[in-house]
């Protein structure tokens, strides 16, 4: 049995000295991404969208690898990702949006159903996508946020379109065996 070796190792170190492991990766270089952004709440997309694109062009990502549409709102990002993904032109996507809580459930009903739809996205496409919906308070909390989620969003992408490729080349040299 493998024994962990450093639970409290720095961030990158292996976790065990026996088993192999997939070593995040955030070289940009050569990924397409694709980037939905709602317009509803557009100043704060668009802070979101340019710590994402900041970041995605300082992990190597170059601007002509990246494709932006623009929807209405919130619900309108899934089919959009959808299609993107179906495109065969991205290998990952970054969802970006805000939906502030208003005085009616209607929050609850967006929020819950346009994640659900980015989920089902990237599972039934098999290309992954950083969500970058905020669900806050207000627009103050939103600010406060934006310039953070956009970052960690991209770092996502690039990370699981590196992952997924990883697996992927992994197990096209097991030659059927279940050890990748």
């Amino acid at each position: 049995m493998s024994q962990l070796v450093n639970a409290t190792a720095p961030r990158g170190a292996p976790y065990f000295d026996s088993i192999f492991e997939h070593a995040p990766s955030h070289d940009g270089t050569k990924l397409r991404i694709g980037i939905v952004m709602s317009r509803f709440n557009r100043e704060v997309g668009e802070g979101l969208l340019s710590a994402a694109v900041a970041e995605l062009r300082r992990l190597g990502v170059a601007d002509h690898d990246v494709t932006l549409a623009t929807v209405p709102g919130a619900l309108e990002i899934p089919l959009t990702l959808q299609t993107l993904a179906q495109s065969g032109r991205v290998d990952a996507m970054i969802a970006l949006g805000t939906v502030i809580r208003g005085e009616t459930y209607h929050f609850e009903v967006v929020s819950n159903d346009a994640c659900r739809g980015i989920m089902e996205t990237q599972l039934e496409t098999g290309i992954p996508v950083a969500n970058g919906l905020l669900t806050c308070e207000d627009d103050d909390q939103a600010r406060v946020r934006m310039a953070n989620k956009g970052r960690d969003c991209a770092q996502a992408a690039v990370e699981m379109a590196r992952l997924q490729a990883a697996i992927r080349e992994r197990a096209s040299q097991s030659g059927g065996r279940h050890d990748f």
